[in-house]
């Protein structure tokens, strides 16, 4: 997660550093303390991953190290104004700048979602339902954020082309920065649209991760999601449906024949998805659960499920 190659270029040689600071155990013990009162829930390897990006080093360089002391390494890098950073609940990928999904490491920005775990399941649920990886030629991802699921698929499907859609220059600006880290560049194309109103079908594969928290109930969300993260990112309408009602208005247009569209859900959201999917002419024919067994992939098809 912390996204830190280099290794110790930042590192303060022992001798100009006099034995009267305090040895980097002391400093990390002192803010997880401070990260704990402020009700981060890992504070200890937060406190870490904080102080190695400020350093520009590895986690295994921090445990080799700690007994060393910090004269150089404190002032310079920020690392107390990191801390503070998240004291204040900013989200650590935010701070850090980075988050890994699928094995894959992202660049992340407040105008993106952060890339999590649950979202993965879409792309074991890609997986599934296309075996010939080789068959997939066509990928379009409504809301790409920061490209994390158009890559990721990209990096499975290689004879696939994608597509990311967003609303948002700055996501889109992320996602085209992630996909010429990843050597996917030349792979992938990104629009700045509503949802797929500019766009028709042919396409094998179609991901969305669509806003899906209802509007009242985003301020008693964590205050990393709720202060920091793209409101709009969130905000799916009254009921938490908005979006879904328009990506699924468009799906028949969009698939190519034996194509499949993948959506994530969010809690109890499965059966009214489902609903309106089948208004559309679509069949749900998978409901994969992520890791915490809630279901939250979708996958439909025209016409009837297999």
């Amino acid at each position: 997660m912390n996204g830190a190659t280099r290794s110790t270029r930042n590192w303060p040689r022992r001798e100009a550093a006099a034995g009267t600071d305090p040895p980097l155990v002391q400093v990390l013990a002192a803010a997880a303390t401070r990260l704990a009162a402020a009700g981060i829930e890992s504070p200890a390897l937060e406190a870490r991953l904080l102080l190695g990006h400020a350093l520009g080093c590895d986690q295994v360089t921090l445990i080799r190290e700690r007994a060393a002391p910090l004269a150089l390494a404190l002032a310079a890098p920020g690392f107390p104004a990191l801390l503070a950073r998240r004291a204040g609940h900013e989200p650590l990928a935010q701070i850090l700048g980075r988050r890994e999904f699928w094995g894959l490491s992202f660049a992340v920005s407040p105008a993106t979602l952060i890339p999590r775990p649950d979202s993965e399941t879409l792309i074991t649920a890609a997986l599934a339902a296309s075996p010939d990886r080789r068959a997939v030629r066509r990928v379009l991802d409504l809301g790409t954020g920061s490209g994390c699921l158009l890559l990721a698929a990209l990096h499975e499907f290689s004879a696939a082309f994608g597509v990311g859609v967003d609303l948002s220059p700055g996501a889109l600006a992320t996602a085209c920065a992630n996909a010429a880290a990843l050597d996917l560049a030349g792979r992938a194309a990104f629009l700045c649209g509503d949802w797929a109103r500019a766009l028709r079908g042919g396409f094998d594969l179609v991901l969305c991760n669509p806003p899906y928290i209802e509007s009242g109930a985003i301020a008693g969300l964590a205050p990393e999601v709720a202060r920091f993260e793209p409101r709009a990112a969130l905000d799916g309408g009254a009921d938490g449906l908005d979006a879904y009602r328009a990506v699924i208005a468009d799906l028949p247009l969009l698939l190519a024949p034996g194509g499949v569209a993948i959506l994530e859900l969010g809690a109890g959201q499965a059966g009214a998805a489902a609903a309106l999917a089948a208004a559309r002419g679509l069949a749900v024919r998978a409901l994969a659960p992520d890791l915490g067994g809630i279901p939250r992939a979708l996958v439909l098809a025209p016409g009837v499920a297999e």
